[in-house]
């Protein structure tokens, strides 16, 4: 068997091909890698698996500069996007094997409406899942605080929707006041879901600091809006406990993101006044029921002066009633106490009467007695008078003025006296 050069080997597998593989061909695959390079487009085709999404099938394509120049913008004008990474697309196609860099379709055509029905089935796919998992709603179901004036925003701090829409907050006409937190995120490309999702788990951690969520975009280009066609974002955003609020900067179309928001503006602005908007009918609200307050406070107030003033004469008549009654009862009272008092004052009376006779009786009996007693009384004591036994020959004889009774108890040299019925002799113990 004659050995061939490398070369000789892929210069056969190029006839070959050109012979058997000259036309072209529409083929059905998913865009694993696309980049640009000097005009150029570069795409890696792959086939998945229905069971386990394994690539079963992988090929490189080119576009050449001269047909990737009216493809692609034919192509975004059509479905108002680019080719991105993950997109199924229908390609038109012809063989070619360069004997240096291999084997590689040729794209010579890209139809854009099969595109759009792919995109348009996920979408319808993303939907469907959402609503048979309950949460396609629950965004809605939730109220948009009274007071919905701490925000967190998440954007691009760049973006030039961010910047309108906190000055607009700041310099609204009604002066109310906002206050705005940016979680920082991505807006376009591929990380645009993985940095919006992670800035939801930013704001959850701090939830109640929070009144409403506001997602902004602004500026960007319509052909990268179906990156807000992402189950895992819809599902993020259907599970939040805050209300979410969508402006993200486009009016004709409307993503899955715009669909799950609690609610959605076409702007960054938009949002801005929606928030404004709000505010002032709470602010109006609350105006209106302190009007009524005060119109139902003064009326009530008007109708309870009325019915004091009817219970005033009212009482005023009552109380003469009440009055007259009780002058009449005291009366009355007066009287029979008057009655009482006067009889009880004859019963005392007669009874002092009676007494004072039988005090007098008994004073003068008492006397009498005790008059008696007096005289028996003087009649012993002049019995006893010693004058009277001095007169009939004794004496008394005294010391210091006192009767001596005993002779022992003299001194020699004590004075003594004598007393006589007539007379008083003064003697000295010897």
């Amino acid at each position: 068997m004659k050995t061939l050069s490398l070369f000789e080997l892929n210069n056969m597998v190029a006839t070959t091909l050109a012979a058997h593989l000259s036309g072209d061909y529409w083929v059905e695959a998913e865009l694993s890698e696309v980049r640009e390079q000097r005009g150029h487009c570069y795409m890696e085709l792959i086939q998945k698996s229905p069971d386990s999404d394994a690539p079963i099938a992988r090929s490189s394509a080119k576009c050449w500069k001269n047909v990737w120049l009216y493809a692609k913008p034919y192509f975004e004008n059509a479905t108002g996007q680019s080719l991105h990474v993950g997109m199924k697309v229908r390609l038109q196609v012809y063989a070619n094997f360069h004997e240096a860099y291999g084997f590689s379709w040729i794209v010579s055509d890209i139809d854009p409406y099969f595109t759009m029905g792919e995109q348009a089935r996920k979408r319808q796919e993303i939907i469907e899942t959402l609503k048979s998992e309950g949460i396609f709603d629950m965004q809605k179901q939730l109220t948009l605080p009274l007071f919905a004036q701490r925000i967190a925003v998440i954007s691009s701090p760049t973006a030039a929707g961010y910047g309108d829409f906190c000055n607009q907050l700041a310099n609204n006409e009604q002066q109310l006041k906002f206050s705005t937190t940016l979680f920082p995120a991505t807006m376009q490309g591929e990380q645009t879901v993985p940095s919006i999702i992670k800035a939801l788990n930013d704001i959850n951690d701090s939830a109640t600091n929070y009144d409403v969520v506001v997602i902004i975009r602004g500026g960007g280009a319509t052909s990268d809006l179906t990156v807000f066609d992402s189950l895992p974002l819809a599902e993020n955003i259907a599970n939040f406990p805050l209300p979410v609020i969508t402006g993200i900067g486009h009016d004709r179309d409307e993503c899955i993101l715009d669909m799950i928001s609690h609610t959605r503006v076409k702007t960054p602005t938009a949002a801005a006044a929606f928030l404004i908007d709000h505010l002032q009918a709470v602010a109006t609200a609350i105006d209106d029921a302190s009007s009524r307050m005060a119109r139902y406070v003064a009326g009530r107030l008007s109708t309870l002066n009325i019915q004091l003033s009817t219970l005033n004469a009212q009482l005023s008549t009552l109380f003469a009633n009440v009055k007259m009654r009780q002058n009449a009862r005291l009366d009355t009272l007066f009287g029979s106490i008057t009655y009482n008092a006067q009889k009880k004052l004859s019963a005392h009376s007669a009874q002092l009467s009676t007494l004072n006779f039988q005090l007098s009786m008994l004073t003068e009996r008492r006397l009498l007695h005790e008059r008696h007693r007096c005289q028996q009384a003087e009649e012993k004591l002049k019995s006893l008078d010693p004058a009277l036994v001095l007169s009939r020959g004794y004496s008394i004889t005294m010391k210091d003025g006192k009767a001596i009774k005993d002779a022992h108890t003299l001194q020699p040299g004590d004075i003594i006296e004598t007393r006589l019925a007539k007379g008083t002799i003064r003697s000295e113990v010897k």
